[in-house]
C-alpha cells in the first residue's frame, strides 16, 4: 500500500466529515460557506485557520466561477497544502544526529522511537536507542522489544534513575560504537507543569553539552514533539508550551487512524510554523509515514 492509500485509510473519518459538506445539489451560497467553515472547525483545524481557508476559497470560487463539488474540493486541497511548512531535511535520516522525543503521557513516544529506529536501520543508518523514560517500566520493556526486533542496541538504567544520566550514557555508547543516529525516549510530561518542564529542559541541556563533544565532532541535537491526533485542539496547547520551553524542531502526529480530528495537523503547522515530520496511521512500522503535505491534503478532502 502506497503513502497516499495509507493516508486515505488513516484519514477516512476526517475525510467523511469534511466531504459531507460537498454533497449538495443547489447553489454555492452563504449556507454552504458557513457549513464548510463549521466543518473545518469540527475537524480541529481551529477557528482562525478555518475562517481564513474558507474566506480564501470563497474568493477563489468567485474569481474562477467554481461551482461543482469536484472543483471546490480540488481548490480546498490546494489551499490546505499551502498551510504546511516544509522541513529543510528529513531530521531522522540527516545524520549524524541526536533526537530527543518529548510529549505528554500516552502520545505514543515510545512506539514512535521504536518504529523510527527500525526504519532507520533498514535505511542503512546506525541507530542506538536511549531509554530516558525511567519512571515507566513498560517503556523500557517496549524499547527492548523494538531494539531486539530491529537489531538496534538500547541503553537503559534501572527504574527511577536520573533521565539526564541516561542521555549522557547513550551518547557515550554511541561514541564508542560509532553510531550516527541517537534516538532518546523521554518520560511523558504535562505541559502545564512548570516543574516537570524545567526538568525536561535540564535533560535537553545535558544532552546538548555531551553531544558537542563527540569524538567525530559536535552532533546536532533535535527536539521532536509527539502529539496524539485524537487530543484535538489541546494538541495546539501542548505544542505551544513545549515549543516555548524547549524549542521544538518538528512534530510527529500519531493515531490519525480512527479520529475525525485530522485537521489538528494544519492547526499546529499554522500556529507554530513547525514541520510535520511523520504521521502515524496504524500499528505497523510502515504505518509511521513520512509526512507529505500534498498527499495529506488530497487524502483529507478526497481528491485523487
Amino acid at each position: 500500500m502506497g503513502l497516499f492509500d495509507s493516508l486515505k485509510r488513516g484519514l477516512a473519518r476526517s475525510r467523511e466529515a469534511i466531504n459531507e459538506v460537498f454533497y449538495f445539489g443547489g447553489d454555492v451560497d452563504e449556507d454552504f460557506w458557513e457549513e464548510l467553515e463549521d466543518t473545518l472547525v469540527m475537524a480541529d483545524m481551529g477557528a482562525e485557520i478555518s475562517m481564513q481557508v474558507t474566506d480564501d476559497l470563497r474568493d477563489e470560487a468567485a474569481r474562477k466561477n467554481l461551482t461543482t463539488a469536484h472543483e471546490l474540493r480540488r481548490a480546498l486541497a490546494k489551499r490546505l497544502e499551502e498551510v504546511f511548512v516544509a522541513p529543510s531535511s528529513d531530521l531522522f535520516l540527516d545524520t549524524p544526529a541526536c533526537v530527543l522525543f518529548v510529549g505528554i503521557n500516552g502520545a505514543g513516544k515510545t512506539t514512535t522511537v521504536g518504529k523510527i529506529a527500525a526504519a532507520a536501520q533498514l535505511a542503512g543508518k546506525h541507530p542506538i536507542i536511549g531509554s530516558a523514560d525511567t519512571f515507566r517500566a513498560a517503556a523500557i520493556e517496549q524499547l527492548d522489544v523494538w531494539g531486539n526486533r530491529a537489531g538496534v542496541p538500547v541503553v537503559k538504567r534501572e527504574r527511577g534513575s536520573d533521565p539526564a544520566s541516561v542521555c549522557y550514557d547513550v551518547l557515550d555508547e554511541a561514541d564508542r560504537q560509532n553510531k550516527d543516529l541517537v534516538l532518546i525516549d523521554t518520560a511523558g510530561r504535562l505541559h502545564t507543569s512548570d516543574e516537570l518542564m524545567r526538568e525536561l529542559a535540564k535533560v535537553v541541556s545535558v544532552t546538548r553539552k555531551r553531544a558537542e563533544r563527540m569524538s567525530t565532532g559536535s552532533m546536532p541535537v533535535r527536539v521532536i514533539l509527539v502529539i496524539d491526533a485524537a487530543t484535538g485542539q489541546n494538541g495546539i496547547n501542548q505544542a505551544t508550551e513545549f515549543h516555548e520551553a524547549l524549542g521544538i524542531d518538528g512534530i510527529v502526529l500519531t493515531k490519525l487512524d480512527g479520529t475525525a480530528k485530522g485537521g489538528i495537523a494544519l492547526a499546529v503547522a499554522a500556529r507554530l510554523g513547525l514541520p510535520i515530520l511523520r504521521v502515524g496511521i496504524g500499528e505497523r512500522i510502515e504505518d509511521l509515514q513520512v509526512f507529505n503535505a500534498h498527499d495529506f491534503a488530497q487524502a483529507l478532502v478526497g481528491e485523487e
